[in-house]
């Protein structure tokens, strides 16, 4: 592939750190693949490694199935956490520097033991997982107007922004986690609500799915990873002064507020 890998991870870590978002990859980059665009979010991530941040976890992206179908693919895709996405302390997210940041409820999975594909299964999963909890994504495409495809968002790193985890976690062990129900309000109104099967059938498949995947690139989920496993309910735009607070059966509550 002939596509220059540096020059546009160079310009998507730009726009992230300046808020002045770029035109969308698809059609204006030629002969960009799959397999190009991850190298593009992997040198971005490189660019976030160089500047201090760590790598603290994963997370996974249209697992809906009127997602991928109306970005043409049939599979999820991934991108990486790191701290300086975690705002899990202070429950408190800044708006400054974004560009277009939608909110997204979760179930997080926080690891206890490393995960290599492929053959991970559901039940080893399970083994791996120390808790989940309920769960905010925040993500904010660096491609003007969300005009993306799939080409763009993985470059984008999975437009991964931010993350904020509530404090109750529970063991996955017994819980249902496809029939989990999810409600979102927003500013004390309740907004969406949803259920695990949206993500692939259980949030669990999603974990799975990942794993095996990393492990066919030669990589994996490492012990104290935190894996956010994809949207229950729709996204949300969000702007400074809302309030966020979601629900999950079996699991407990965060709080997210934006300044």
């Amino acid at each position: 592939m002939t596509v220059a890998i540096s020059t546009h991870a160079d310009a998507l870590h730009a726009a992230l750190r300046s808020g002045q978002p770029i035109d969308p990859l698809t059609g204006r980059v030629d002969g960009l693949d799959l397999a190009g665009a991850y190298a593009i979010a992997q040198a971005g991530i490189a660019h976030r490694l160089a500047e201090g941040e760590t790598v603290v976890g994963r997370k996974i992206g249209l697992t809906s199935v009127a997602v991928q179908r109306m970005l043409g693919v049939d599979q999820p895709d991934f991108g990486v956490l790191t701290d300086r996405m975690d705002h899990s302390r202070s429950g408190a997210i800044p708006v400054d520097g974004m560009i277009a940041p939608r909110a997204e409820g979760e179930i997080a999975f926080h690891l206890k033991r490393d995960l290599a594909g492929p053959g991970v299964t559901l039940h080893d999963v399970l083994l791996a997982t120390e808790s989940v909890s309920a769960c905010f994504e925040i993500v904010d495409s660096r491609i003007r107007d969300w005009k993306i495809g799939i080409l763009d968002t993985v470059a984008d790193n999975a437009s991964a922004a931010a993350f904020v985890t509530g404090e109750a976690r529970v063991s996955p062990i017994g819980l249902d986690l496809g029939t989990c129900g999810m409600a979102l309000e927003k500013n004390g109104a309740l907004l969406s609500t949803g259920a695990g099967a949206a993500a692939l059938g259980s949030p669990l498949n999603c974990v799975v799915w990942l794993a095996n995947q990393l492990g066919r690139l030669g990589s994996g989920l490492k012990a104290g990873d935190t894996i956010l496993s994809g949207a229950l309910v729709p996204l949300t735009p969000v702007v400074r002064g809302d309030h966020l607070r979601l629900r999950v059966g079996g699991i407990g509550a965060v709080d997210l507020h934006f300044v």
